[in-house]
């Protein structure tokens, strides 16, 4: 059995330099970590049932990641009144795992709607600063970081020294988004087109909000062999009418744009969301292309699997992704980003892992393979 353990090891005794990173200001004023500690091992994962078990975790702490990206939907919060907010973050932080886990790693952190505060809220929640300053006090974010006195967690870190560095992206999907529009046509069962929206093509319609994205291409231009972003929703699957990029076509295409004319090597995509994981690679050739294969890993839930089961007791559901690269996995799951340096032309290893560690999903790309052509 092929399992999320077997991939490299590295010294524990390093996992505290993660921490306490070298701190500087950049010219968009976000604060971002650059640590010369090689990394390696990442894994990352989303929709976390705070009231129910979650032994996942130690799964994730057995294969001893570097860093760990929660990817939304942390909490399932769902509430107007801040204190049930705060007592449901207290939750997740009585989890024994998930203490654990912030005993072997640092935790980087965007959030879903859930965890904003709504389900599939967006700009509008009313709430959304007091909620902003609840998350950043779990996450433990410094009195003066950057995310205290400006609107929405967007965030970036650089973690390695030159040649073998890592930036790590982490979008906020939730604090500017513009209002969904209702109406999608399921069409019959098995069809594979399942969601309740439609494509928003009104004029000044935003995922990001214009300082997210101005803040998005300036952190393209710091230098990094790999980019991570993270994005609590889909970005590439964009048929399927549940929540996603594609529900704001020319925002996506906006994000493809982006990528493409900073001409930034390396990048990932890590979403979450959907209680089901997925991998899905936009390819060179295509016309929305970035200029190489965009490669995304979806991957949730932690605890709290899809909910779809056919009549004889099957959990599955048809969804069409014309990107999806393989098949779809519906148990509890986690991923990892694996990096092997070592190797001449480094390898990355993008991962889904059941609860017990087995690789169910895999997508391998040398980092050549992740760069634009002359």
């Amino acid at each position: 059995m092929i399992r999320c353990l077997r991939f490299w090891s590295f010294e524990l005794s390093r996992l505290a330099a993660v921490r306490f990173a070298v701190l500087f200001f950049i010219a968009t004023g976000d604060v971002r970590a650059v640590d010369t500690t090689v990394i390696s091992r990442i894994s990352f994962g989303s929709c976390a049932k705070q009231d129910q078990p979650q032994p996942i975790w130690d799964t994730i702490v057995a294969g001893q990641p570097q860093i760990f990206l929660f990817l939304g939907d942390n909490i399932y919060g769902d509430t107007n009144d801040m204190n049930v907010l705060k007592a449901k973050y207290e939750l997740l932080g009585r989890q024994p795992g998930f203490r654990k886990l912030k005993q072997t790693c640092p935790v980087m952190a965007t959030w879903d709607d859930h965890d904003l505060g709504a389900n599939d809220a967006g700009a509008e929640y009313p709430f959304k600063k007091q909620s902003q300053q609840i998350f950043l006090d779990f996450f433990e974010a410094a009195p003066d970081d950057d995310r205290r006195t400006r609107e929405g967690i967007y965030s970036s870190r650089v973690f390695g020294p030159p040649g073998k560095s890592v930036q790590i992206i982490l979008l906020d999907t939730r604090y500017f988004r513009s209002p969904l529009k209702k109406g999608f046509n399921g069409q019959e069962p098995g069809d594979g087109y399942r969601g309740v929206y439609v494509p928003n093509t009104d004029a000044g319609v935003t995922v990001l909000g214009e300082t997210q994205w101005s803040w998005l291409e300036e952190q393209l231009k710091v230098p990094a062999e790999i980019r991570v972003i993270g994005s609590s929703y889909q970005v590439l699957s964009n048929q399927h009418g549940w929540e996603m990029w594609g529900n704001f076509p020319a925002e996506r295409e906006r994000l493809f744009q982006v990528l493409r004319a900073s001409k930034a090597g390396g990048v990932v995509m890590l979403s979450g969301d959907r209680h089901l994981s997925e991998i899905a690679g936009l390819q060179a050739d295509d016309p929305a292309g970035i200029g190489y294969p965009l490669y995304e890993v979806t991957s949730s839930s932690l605890n709290a699997p899809s909910g779809n089961f056919t009549k004889a007791g099957v959990r599955f559901a048809n969804e069409i992704n014309p990107w999806r690269i393989g098949l779809t996995f519906f148990d509890v799951n986690f991923g990892n980003l694996l990096i092997d340096w070592d190797s001449p032309d480094p390898v990355i290893r993008l991962q889904v892992c059941d609860e017990k560690g087995t690789v169910v999903l895999q997508q391998r790309a040398q980092l050549s393979q992740l760069q634009m052509k002359p």
